[in-house]
């Protein structure tokens, strides 16, 4: 499975975060939940933590889910 890829994200002096997926907005973390978020992506991979925090992880099995008879309407 490929890794995930094309997440950034921006940091504010606010203590909000915002996080992008090819320069789209995901989704923006705001008080201890962007305080975790940074703290987790200090210490992991980036685009992992990222794709994780914005449930924009993709599975790898999209397409066979989508071709499968019973999903055919």
């Amino acid at each position: 499975m490929p890794k995930p890829n094309g997440f950034a994200y921006t940091a504010t002096a606010s203590g909000t975060v915002h996080i992008t997926n090819h320069n789209r907005p995901a989704t923006t973390l705001n008080g201890s939940r962007a305080a975790r978020f940074l703290e987790e992506v200090t210490a992991g991979d980036p685009q992992l933590v990222m794709a994780r925090w914005t449930g924009t992880y993709k599975h790898g099995n999209e397409r066979t889910a989508r071709n499968h008879p019973r999903n055919r309407r």
